[in-house]
């Protein structure tokens, strides 16, 4: 048998399609049966509210070629709800505060080991110790890190935090920071050689980080290892850093350590 479609209209009593506007805040349209021509000012489940040049409002159903739109039909559909603003937030994922200056600085200080550390964590926290008014500065080493701490002379009001490369019980960096006693100073570190481990491989590229045998100097053992210029490590760091966006980067292990310092400069923990 001969199959039949289902409509059996004529093509020439179809409807010829319209095109489908959303009703935004502005339009201006014609209802046609009424002849009532004004701008959309409010839109609503089922219904559309316009307003003619002499101010007096409408209201009409939204319904399927309902209206002109420049003399042709259009059918208004009610706008797409927008999605809900998230909040701003820094490099560290707090949430940014709007147009916020920064904070006179803070008698308290957070100290970090090596220039690289303190590149780092100027990128990732950089926007939140300026409204904290928490400066950081690079110690060059921490052999010394005893008499760095009497000079500054932590009290209540000026507390110091300190982060430490490669803090492993048993270390010399261990037992360096265990002869810190002030109350009002706080040690903290994270276990990687070097800050660059503080970079997820991910975010370089690689697998992972590679291993360097004791004895060798970590830093171009990596660079020889991945291919990298070894001459220069400088400059691999500034490559490495580019690609750190956010805390999402970093390895929680630094993350942890540097927002403990902050809270602790800031008042907000204890010793």
């Amino acid at each position: 048998m001969r199959q039949y479609p289902a409509d059996l209209t004529p093509p020439w009593k179809k409807p010829t399609p319209v095109p489908e506007v959303p009703a935004e805040p502005g339009l201006v349209v014609e209802e046609p049966g009424t002849g009532f021509c004004g701008a959309v000012i409010r839109c609503e489940a089922g219904t559309v509210t316009l307003e003619d040049r002499f101010g007096k409002h409408r209201v009409f159903p939204l319904e399927p070629r309902g209206f002109l739109l420049e003399g042709r039909v259009v059918t208004l559909v009610r706008p797409a709800s927008p999605a809900p603003a998230r909040p701003a937030r820094t490099a560290s994922g707090s949430v940014a505060v709007h147009r916020a200056r920064a904070r006179v600085a803070r008698a308290g200080r957070i100290y970090v080991e090596g220039r690289h550390d303190a590149e780092l964590v100027e990128k990732v926290w950089g926007d939140d110790l300026r409204i904290e008014g928490v400066v950081v500065e690079y110690l060059e080493g921490v052999d010394d890190l005893p008499a760095v701490v009497s000079d500054f002379a932590p009290g209540p009001d000026a507390r110091l935090g300190v982060l430490v490369d490669h803090l492993v019980p048993g270390t010399k960096e261990w037992r360096i920071a265990e002869a810190v006693t002030s109350e009002h100073a706080l040690v903290v570190g994270h276990p990687f050689i070097d800050i660059w481990q503080a970079v997820k491989p991910s975010a370089l590229g690689i697998e992972a980080w590679p291993a360097v045998p004791k004895g060798q100097d970590w830093k171009t053992g990596v660079c020889r290892a991945l291919g990298w210029p070894a001459e220069n490590t400088g400059a691999v760091w500034q490559a490495i850093l580019k690609r750190v966006d956010s805390y999402k980067d970093l390895e929680p292990e630094l993350l942890g350590r540097v927002e403990e310092l902050i809270d602790f400069v800031t008042g907000g923990g204890g010793a």
